[in-house]
């Protein structure tokens, strides 16, 4: 199967990264597609018509409101697939009608191979055979670099609320601790080392426990000790309000 990226923002370029096929690119902006390309072993493409016809699946990376521009441009394509926040399912098909389309929703993970995609469901629908071929290849290729996971198309959005902010969410968190660490004597890098090491230590810890955050927390946290007293100020703080609200905020326009 051969990828076509329409557009190569920081989410479409993760994707391509995270499978690793060569892929042709295009992109308003030339040397973005150029670079991407070279790094894939791919090909830059001079306009969206010439990647429609040669790619055996487009993929969309453009801006949302373009959708039905974009479209007009992709007449041809064999078949789509979707990154593109807040357009569902039925309005990808409005706009390319007759044709296989498939809607995930990735997040930037993806380029270094620890992902999470979510595949849209679209409910009573009966896919023809075709589309069941070109969905089931292409969560072959995303399964590379992610952990998928299918759900309802309405539910797209809480996924995007759940994982796909999640890395600038984590990079605040990190941020926050080093700035600390800082100001206690540490140097910018070791707290930078440091704290990554202990946030990717601490997910394998989650996925081993089997996902039960309260036993992870249980684990860690003495009565009186200091764990103990840093989850209060946390909560002090307003911490699990603060998550809730940043999740409602992202639902409202995901």
């Amino acid at each position: 199967m051969r990828l076509g990226f329409l557009g190569t923002g920081n989410m479409a370029s993760a994707l391509a990264r995270g499978i690793g096929e060569p892929a042709l690119c295009f992109d308003p902006v030339e040397e973005r597609a150029e670079a991407l390309a070279r790094e894939l072993g791919g090909e830059a493409v001079a306009d969206p018509r010439t990647l429609a016809e040669r790619a055996d699946v487009v993929v969309l990376g453009h801006k949302p409101y373009q959708l039905e521009a974009a479209a007009r441009e992709l007449s041809g394509a064999k078949a789509i697939v979707s990154i593109l926040g807040g357009v569902d399912v039925s309005a990808l098909r409005a706009a390319y009608p007759d044709r296989p389309v498939v809607r995930l929703m990735p997040n930037t993970p993806v380029g270094v191979g620890k992902g999470v995609v979510a595949v849209a469901i679209e409910e009573g629908a009966q896919p023809s055979a075709e589309e069941t071929r070109v969905r089931a290849e292409v969560i072959a290729l995303v399964e590379r670099c992610s952990t998928v996971l299918e759900v309802p198309d309405s539910r797209m959005a809480a996924a995007t609320a759940i994982f796909g902010v999640l890395p600038a969410y984590v990079a605040v968190w990190a941020e926050a601790t080093v700035d600390a660490a800082v100001r206690h004597g540490f140097t910018p890098d070791e707290a930078g080392r440091v704290v990554a090491a202990g946030i990717e230590g601490s997910a394998a810890l989650l996925r081993d426990q089997g996902h039960d955050t309260l036993a992870v927390r249980r684990a860690v946290t003495s009565p009186g000790g200091s764990t103990a007293r840093g989850l209060r100020a946390l909560d002090q703080g307003g911490l699990r309000e603060t998550v809730q609200d940043a999740f409602d905020a992202v639902m409202d326009v995901a």
